[in-house]
C-alpha cells in the first residue's frame, strides 16, 4: 500500500520554471527560503524536511553536500565516486557550482565542518577509556575536582543554539 506522502507527491503536477514569470518564481522561492530561515532548531528543521521531501530526495540533497565537502577537502573524483556512489557527471556539476558565482556551498560548508569537528570532540568525551584519554576519564569520574575544566569543555563544545535538539541539549 502506498503512503499518503507518496500518493500526494505523485499526483502533484510539475511546474516548469520557464512557464513562470520571474515574479512568480521569486515569490515561491522567497516563501521557501523564509520558511527555512524561520525554523528555530534542528528538530524543527528535521520535521520540516521530512514533511517536505521524500527520503530519496533528502538523501540526494545530503549526498550533494557530502560531495561538495569532499571536493573542498581535495578528494579526487574517483575517490568521491567510490565513496558516495555518485556519477561522475554529478560530481562535475557540484564542482562547477563550487567554482561558480553563487557562494552557497562555500558559505555554509565551513560552518558544517566546524560543527562536525565539535561533534567528534564531544563524542570522544562521552565514553573515554582509562587507556586512551586518562584525563578525560578522571574528569568524568571526579567532576567536582575538575569543575573549571568541565565548565570550559561544556562552553567550548556547546552546539550552536539552532542545532540544539529539544530532547538532547548537548548533541
Amino acid at each position: 500500500m502506498r503512503s499518503a506522502h507518496y500518493i500526494s507527491a505523485s499526483l502533484m503536477s510539475r511546474i516548469k520554471p520557464s512557464s513562470m514569470t520571474p515574479q512568480q518564481k521569486n515569490a515561491l522561492l522567497d516563501e521557501l527560503w523564509s520558511m527555512i530561515a524561520l525554523l528555530n532548531n534542528i528538530d524543527e528543521v528535521r520535521a520540516f524536511f521530512k514533511d517536505l521531501l521524500s527520503e530519496t530526495e533528502a538523501i540526494m540533497l545530503a549526498r550533494r553536500i557530502r560531495i561538495a565537502r569532499l571536493l573542498l577537502q581535495g578528494e579526487t573524483y574517483e575517490d568521491i565516486r567510490l565513496s558516495t556512489k555518485a556519477a561522475s557527471n554529478t560530481i562535475a556539476s557540484i564542482q562547477q557550482w563550487l567554482e561558480g558565482e553563487n557562494k552557497g556551498y562555500k558559505t555554509a560548508l565551513p560552518a558544517l565542518e566546524k560543527e562536525m569537528k565539535r561533534r567528534l570532540r564531544v563524542k570522544a568525551r562521552v565514553s573515554p577509556s582509562k587507556d586512551e584519554q586518562p584525563l578525560e576519564w578522571l574528569k568524568t569520574k571526579y567532576p567536582l575536582h575538575f569543575l573549571l575544566f568541565n565548565a570550559w569543555d561544556a562552553y567550548h563544545d556547546a552546539a550552536p543554539k539552532r542545532l540544539r535538539s529539544k530532547k538532547h541539549l548537548k548533541t
